[in-house]
């Protein structure tokens, strides 16, 4: 796995899991932002850093750009500034992009309340829906997807359980691939949200009432609890393909991917394990990791990550800093790199067109 080096970082403060992706563009004296407090992501940004971008790189087609869509991750929503700054800032980069944020909701809080409360498996099934009746989605030839911590492995289910229009690029942020064995405390005393959450969380995760309808529990996994979660999981056991019936539509699906890009933050302690960022297993009592590929379910290929990786179409990507800190310069590298233009060309992977990069 290659680490990342990411310039200026941003630099977040969230109540629960410090997912959130509320975007700050605010004047520095440095190249560091300080952590915001109300689940927001600092970012370190000015007009000339984004001119020089644009001037320095060579023109591209409109026409050649994919819609892109993003699912922001827990505590955030379409609304915040911050998401509408992400973007403009892929837009930005790869002019003519359509961008498309997914929201639960007809208001910003109510967007953000369906990250904590909701059942994961309605949730994916509206986005399938949304994205196969939109006008510019519908008729494009397939799509990028960015995930921003749990929207990681919910866009990976859309790609899994639909994927109508197909998934060109898929690129996650901290995702919880893996699940978590620990939910995160609340930081901020004065949210009621994150702590009625967390109330409810202690009434049983594997209740039907978590399961159902507290989001962060329907991907919940503790290797020491393994019955309990192959029973009684609604989301994460079913998308990576743990029980004993194989769906194999999610590894075909998943196989169409051009690209699986996963980035883990090298200093993240949010995320519990951070590594579930890469799919690895880690032991809680004796701190033992076991990577992807030594898992049965590389060796068996249940998600076809095994095949993915033997064609050099599985990235992992390790960058510095703590859960969602990120550079603006990530950024603009990643979205050039793997949602820049693209044209169309013979087929190369079963069953989906293939779209080859115009460096």
């Amino acid at each position: 796995m290659d680490e990342v080096g990411t310039g200026g970082s941003l630099g977040l403060s969230n109540s629960l899991e410090r997912s959130s992706i509320s975007w700050l563009f605010k004047k520095s004296s440095n190249t560091t932002a300080e952590p915001m407090s109300g689940m927001i992501i600092s970012v370190v940004s000015s007009l000339s850093i984004l001119a020089s971008v644009v001037l320095s790189s060579p023109a591209r087609p409109a026409t050649g750009t994919l819609p892109l869509v993003i699912w922001h991750g827990l505590g955030d929503s379409y609304a915040n500034d911050g998401m509408k700054s992400i973007a403009r800032l892929a837009e930005t980069t790869n002019p003519g992009t359509h961008v498309h944020l997914i929201r639960f909701g007809a208001t910003g809080t109510e967007d953000r309340d369906a990250t904590f409360f909701g059942n994961v498996t309605a949730q994916v099934d509206e986005v399938c829906q949304t994205l196969a009746s939109d006008p510019v989605i519908s008729n494009a030839p397939g799509i990028n997807a960015l995930g921003f911590s749990q929207g990681g492995q919910f866009l990976r289910a859309y790609t899994q359980r639909c994927n109508k229009p197909p998934v060109h690029n898929l690129v996650t942020f901290g995702s919880q691939h893996n699940g978590i064995a620990s939910f995160t405390a609340c930081k901020d005393s004065g949210d009621w949200l994150c702590w009625s959450f967390n109330a409810l969380l202690r009434f049983g995760t594997w209740s039907s009432i978590a399961q159902s309808g507290l989001v962060p529990a329907q991907y919940f996994r503790d290797p020491e609890e393994l019955e309990n979660y192959l029973k009684y999981s609604n989301f994460l056991a079913d998308i990576n393909n743990e029980r004993a019936v194989k769906n194999t539509k999610y590894r075909e699906n998943l196989m169409k991917l051009n690209k699986f890009v996963m980035y883990m933050f090298k200093d993240d302690t949010t995320v519990i394990p951070k590594e579930s960022a890469f799919f690895t297993e880690v032991n809680a009592t004796s701190g033992e990791h076991t990577k992807l590929q030594d898992r049965p379910m590389y060796k068996e290929d249940w998600l076809g990550l095994k095949v993915l990786d033997e064609q050099s179409r599985l990235e992992f990507l390790t960058i510095p800093g703590r859960h969602m800190q990120l550079s603006e310069a990530l950024l603009v590298q990643s979205f050039h790199r793997y949602f820049g233009p693209v044209e169309k060309s013979v087929a190369k992977y079963a069953g989906t067109p293939d779209f080859r990069v115009q460096e």
